[in-house]
C-alpha cells in the first residue's frame, strides 16, 4: 500500500505517456524526409550489411473493436491479391538501390492479418523479398498469426518459405471479455494451431496477451496466463490495452465504464507478472516474459537487448526497413514513414515511386537521449561510462541530464558512480521516468495510460 501511495502521489495512475519504441516518437515525425531522401538512406547502407525487414499487411477479414493498429476489413481477397502485387513492386523499387550484399538479419510480417494471405501469395511474396535479400545465418523469419484466419496450406507455405518464429495473439480466453472486444477465440483452436506450428518444425512460439480489457478481473487473467501457460510459448509480450476511443473509432464499441481503473489495471499486470515467475520466465523490460533459452533473455543477460517499433527485440541492426502503407524505417540518419492510406502508397508504388511522406531526420541530442530511453526500457538503468563513449557528450552534460531526470521520482531513481538506476519499487513508472529524457513537447500527443 506504501507503494501505490507513493506511485499516485508520482502521478503514475493519471499520466498519459508514449511507449518509446522509438525516439522521437512517431507524433513529432513531420515532413521533408521525402522519397529522395529515403531513397539516399538505403543507397548508404554498407555493402554486404545485415539488416531488419518488416512488411505490413494492413487487411484483416474482421475488425477486432480493441485493435488501435493501421488496418481495414475486407469480405473478399480482391484488394488483399493486388496489395500483394504493389508489395512486389515495392520490393523491386527497393532492389535498384540496394547496395551489393544485404542480407536479413530478420524478416517480420505482421498487420493486419499476413495469415491471411493465400497460400501461393505467401510463397510467391516470400520468393521475391528472398530473392532479393536473402536470409543472414542464424537469420529469423516470424509472422503474426491470427488461430482464426489460417489452415493447413498457409502454415505449410509459412514454414517452406522458412518462418522459424510465429507469434500468435491471444489477448484473453475469457468468452465475456472476447465477445467485448470483438475477438473471439476459443482456447482449443489457439492450442490446435500452436500445435500444427510446432509440427511443422517452427522453433520458436511467441504470444501476445493483453491487461486492462473491459470486465477483466485478477481471476478472469490468472485464468487466462494459465491457458496460455500451458501452451509453452518461448516468449509472452503482456501489453496494456490502450483504450483511446477518440483515436480508434471501432474502440467505441467497447463500454468505457467497464474498463478498470488505473489502479486496478496495476493490479492486473502484477497477477500475470507473478505467475509468469513462477512458471520460470525472465522478466524483459517492463512487458515482455521470455525462457531462459529465449533470444531476448540471452539478449538481455549479455547487455544487447533492444527496443524497436515491435516492441523488445534481440537484433542489433542498424537499419529496419519497413514495407507497405504506413510502415516506418529506421536508418543512422533517422526515421521514414510510408504513405498511411492503402490507397495512397499503393498509388506512389504504381507510379514508379516510394510513398514515403514523413519521418525525422536526427539532429542535437537525438540519438544520445534516445539512447538513454532505450537503456532505461531495456535495463531499468543506463551508465554514462556508455554514454561518454559512443556519443561525444561531456561527463558534466550526462551528470546534469540524469540529476534533472532523477529529482522528479524521489528514491525511485538513483544515480551511483555514474550509473542511474530505476528501483524495483520504481519500475511501473519507467515510461514517465523515459519521458523526463524526452526532449520534444508531447502535450499535443494523445498518448496511451503510463500503467
Amino acid at each position: 500500500m506504501e507503494t501505490d501511495a507513493q506511485l499516485t502521489r508520482l502521478g503514475l495512475f493519471d499520466a498519459r505517456v508514449p511507449r518509446y519504441t522509438s525516439y522521437p516518437t512517431a507524433p513529432q515525425f513531420a515532413g521533408g524526409v521525402t522519397p529522395e531522401v529515403f531513397e539516399s538512406w538505403i543507397a548508404a547502407i554498407p555493402e554486404g550489411a545485415a539488416i531488419s525487414l518488416y512488411l505490413h499487411v494492413p487487411f484483416c477479414r474482421r475488425l477486432c473493436w480493441f485493435c488501435a493498429c493501421r488496418t481495414q476489413g475486407t469480405s473478399t481477397l480482391d484488394p488483399v491479391l493486388a496489395y500483394v502485387e504493389t508489395l512486389k513492386a515495392e520490393i523491386a523499387l527497393l532492389a535498384r538501390l540496394l547496395p551489393r550484399g544485404v542480407t536479413l538479419s530478420r524478416l517480420h510480417w505482421g498487420g493486419g492479418t499476413p495469415t491471411l494471405l493465400p497460400a501461393d501469395q505467401i510463397r510467391d511474396l516470400a520468393d521475391t523479398i528472398l530473392a532479393v535479400m536473402p536470409m543472414a545465418e542464424e537469420g529469423e523469419f516470424s509472422v503474426e498469426i491470427d488461430p482464426n484466419e489460417v489452415d493447413d496450406a498457409r502454415l505449410d507455405a509459412l514454414a517452406a518459405a522458412g518462418m522459424n518464429r510465429a507469434s500468435i495473439g491471444v489477448q484473453d480466453f475469457d468468452p465475456q471479455i472476447q465477445a467485448t472486444i470483438g475477438r473471439e477465440q476459443s482456447y482449443e483452436l489457439t492450442r490446435e494451431v500452436a500445435d500444427k506450428i510446432r509440427d511443422r518444425g517452427v522453433r520458436s512460439l511467441n504470444a501476445d496477451i493483453l491487461y486492462g480489457l473491459p470486465h477483466q478481473t485478477p481471476q478472469k487473467i490468472a485464468d487466462s496466463v494459465q491457458k496460455l501457460l500451458s501452451l509453452s510459448p518461448d516468449r509472452v509480450a503482456l501489453y496494456g490495452y490502450a483504450h483511446v476511443p477518440w483515436m480508434s473509432r471501432r474502440q467505441q464499441m467497447i463500454p468505457s465504464d467497464a474498463m478498470p481503473t488505473p489502479e486496478e489495471r496495476l493490479r492486473l499486470f502484477g497477477v500475470a507478472r507473478q505467475l509468469f515467475a513462477w512458471d520460470g520466465y525472465r522478466e524483459i523490460g517492463i512487458d515482455h516474459f521470455a525462457r531462459a533459452e529465449d533470444g531476448l533473455a540471452v539478449a538481455q543477460q549479455l547487455g544487447r537487448l533492444r527496443r524497436n517499433f515491435q516492441g523488445y527485440t534481440d537484433d542489433t541492426s542498424e537499419v529496419l526497413v519497413g514495407l507497405g502503407a504506413s510502415s516506418i524505417s529506421r536508418f543512422p540518419q533517422g526515421y521514414a514513414q510510408n504513405a498511411s492510406a492503402t490507397a495512397a502508397h499503393t498509388k506512389a508504388i504504381r507510379e514508379g515511386r516510394f510513398s514515403t511522406h514523413r519521418g525525422h531526420v536526427f539532429a542535437g541530442e537525438d540519438l544520445l537521449r534516445g539512447r538513454i530511453i532505450e537503456a532505461l526500457m531495456c535495463d531499468f538503468a543506463v551508465d554514462r561510462t556508455e554514454l561518454l563513449r559512443d556519443f561525444g557528450v561531456t561527463a558534466a552534460r550526462v551528470d546534469a541530464l540524469f540529476r534533472d531526470a532523477a529529482a522528479g521520482f524521489e528514491d525511485l531513481v538513483r544515480v551511483t558512480d555514474g550509473v542511474l538506476t530505476i528501483s524495483g519499487k520504481g519500475r511501473p513508472l519507467t515510461r514517465m521516468i523515459a519521458r523526463a529524457f524526452d526532449a520534444y513537447d508531447q502535450s499535443k500527443a494523445q498518448h496511451s495510460a503510463a500503467v
